[in-house]
């Protein structure tokens, strides 16, 4: 799908025709729509449908008449029937009289300047752009790391309770989404420094002090990221311990359960034997077994008591 904006008095309109200065944004092209674009601005077909291909690494490339940027943008996608975070490329084609972005869904990165969420900015100034759509990369990075920081919180206060298999498969989500963004915000970094260096890339002052913002705001959410999976290991070894202590709570309290019951079954295994009744205690008395009974009774709540005491009976 193609579609045309273009701003004019910073007011973004929808175009059907096109025009000069105006952002040509691509989600999910089909190849004919691809080609059209290719041929219309002489921008090589591969790197138009690049950004398509889920495996692509960011890289920026500059050739005689445009120059093509692809950074990883963060993405929500289903996976073990829960939301799960991770990354797939968005690229930006700067050519002479147009910008073009190319992404495979539709992302909030790009929705924000659709639903004119971010103020002054212009298709005109079309490096401009492209550092606003870069510095909006940013910060839904960072506001992805902070929802999945809460999830993480959420976990914390469950565990305290209960821990199921579903909290450990949370965690280790969680753990797998901050590999993810941790290793494309460093490649994103590594977009910026060149373009912090490439002189061919005309900028202006102001540019140059938003790149700075962004590169500023690129470093934040990878220092976010490495703390919050910092943070999970520790969650982790956290859990792993209450799992333990729990468990060794549960073992001790059957071996004391073990040692109460042993009692009675020692007693009467020893009235049991094979031996003449008179040598017994208590064979010949009246009510002999209620007694016997009752001092077993007694001889177990003793112990019971000695091993609540040791704290061995409590789970």
């Amino acid at each position: 799908m193609i579609r045309l904006y273009k701003t004019d008095s910073s007011i973004l309109s929808e175009l059907t025709e096109y025009e000069d200065d105006i952002w040509v944004s691509m989600v999910k092209p089909t190849v004919e729509e691809s080609k059209y674009i290719s041929e219309k601005y002489h921008v090589d077909l591969d790197d138009v449908r690049a950004a398509l291909d889920d495996e692509e690494s960011s890289r920026i490339e500059i050739e005689s008449n445009y120059t093509l940027i692809i950074v990883d943008i963060p993405s929500i996608e289903r996976r073990n029937d829960r939301d799960a975070y991770t990354t797939i490329p968005l690229g930006i084609i700067l050519v002479d009289c147009a910008i073009i972005t190319v992404c495979a869904e539709d992302t909030p990165v790009l929705d924000a300047f659709v639903e004119k969420k971010v103020r002054e900015f212009s298709t005109k100034k079309r490096m401009r752009f492209t550092y606003q759509i870069l510095f909006r990369n940013c910060m839904t990075y960072q506001y992805y790391l902070r929802v999945m920081d809460r999830r993480r919180t959420l976990i914390e206060q469950r565990i305290q309770e209960e821990t199921e298999d579903t909290d450990l498969i949370d965690i280790h989500e969680l753990e797998s989404n901050l590999v993810y963004f941790a290793t494309s915000l460093r490649a994103n970094g590594v977009v910026l420094d060149k373009l912090a260096r490439y002189s061919r890339i005309k900028q202006y002052p102001e540019d140059r002090e938003l790149l700075d913002d962004v590169m500023v705001e690129n470093k934040q959410a990878i220092e976010m990221s490495n703390i919050y999976r910092d943070i999970i290991n520790g969650t982790r070894e956290y859990m792993s311990t209450i799992i333990n202590n729990r468990l060794n709570n549960v073992m001790k309290f059957l071996a004391a359960i073990t040692i109460v019951m042993s009692i009675p079954t020692i007693i009467s295994g020893l009235y049991g034997m094979n031996v003449s009744g008179k040598w017994m205690p208590l064979s010949e008395t009246p009510y002999g077994f209620t007694i016997i009974c009752g001092i077993t009774l007694v001889i177990c709540l003793i112990i019971a008591l000695i091993l609540k005491k040791k704290k061995m009976l409590k789970l």
